[in-house]
């Protein structure tokens, strides 16, 4: 058993990351670069201390703050188990986020078989970027999969994240050929995936699949990540004049609708 993980928040009650009510763990690590990430304080793979600044009655104070801890199966097991009652109510149950969590398989993968000991729902949070061999083995520990779909041009992908796609295709492939529940969330980002090529892409690429109930989430891209990676002292590549489109986002959603997906704005 690997009793240790990286984690850097626990976020309890939510609503987004999910069926029912869910407690979400966020792992600490990530080995892409998403330009539009708001959670960039889950790439580094070590904990780290930031200096924020407040101000208060016109003064500036200023303060240290670690981000990422380790945790034990023990101790995250207790977290999880605090709203238990939430979880069998309204049919919630634990998410793993991040960061990947799939950077951290063993500790993740004996967390998930805690969690099913205790009858306790699973859902990984990933964005597939996982050796192939290593997540076929690892896609019956999960009940569900909340499967990131960024962009599909390899290209683009490179540009935009860091690394190519392939592994993320050839794992959804997998993840879909073996029956498992899945949704897939596309991040939705002015500029970058939102143009005609890129949506008929996604269309066509997502009707190939065989999985019956093809769900998709569309993520509306928030500029939220600004103060993060400035206390970081990460470079922030968005322009600052990006907005989303709500009529382009919503003519989206009726056009995958009419071809028959399940369809929702956000988690």
């Amino acid at each position: 058993m690997v009793n240790k993980g990286l984690i850097f928040d626990i976020k309890r009650f939510s609503v987004n990351d999910g069926p029912g009510i869910r407690t979400t763990i966020f792992f600490k690590g990530c080995p892409l670069a998403c330009w539009w990430c708001h959670n960039p304080e889950s790439r580094s793979c070590d904990t780290e201390t930031i200096t924020r600044t407040r101000k208060l009655n016109g003064k500036e104070f200023r303060h240290q703050e670690t981000i990422g801890r380790w945790v034990t199966i023990e101790e995250t097991m207790l977290e999880i188990l605090k709203e238990s009652v939430f979880y069998e109510t309204s049919g919630g149950g634990v998410t793993f986020s991040g960061g990947e969590p799939l950077l951290q398989p063993g500790f993740i993968v004996d967390l998930a078989r805690e969690c099913r000991h205790q009858h306790i729902h699973t859902c990984l949070d990933t964005s597939g970027y996982c050796d192939p061999c290593l997540f076929r083995e690892l896609i019956p520990e999960f009940d569900l999969y909340l499967y990131d779909l960024k962009i599909l041009d390899r290209d683009k992908h490179i540009q935009y994240t860091g690394f190519p796609n392939d592994e993320i295709l050839a794992n959804l492939k997998q993840l879909d050929i073996s029956g498992s529940s899945y949704i897939i969330r596309v991040p939705f980002i002015p500029g970058v995936n939102d143009d005609s090529d890129s949506i008929k892409e996604l269309k066509t690429y997502l009707l190939s699949l065989i999985y019956p109930m093809k769900e998709i989430h569309f993520l509306p891209y928030h500029p939220l990540a600004r103060n993060k990676l400035k206390n970081l002292g990460m470079e922030d590549k968005m322009d600052e004049s990006i907005k989303v489109n709500e009529s382009e986002l919503h003519t989206l959603v009726m056009e995958f609708e009419q071809a028959g997906f399940s369809v929702k704005i956000g988690g």
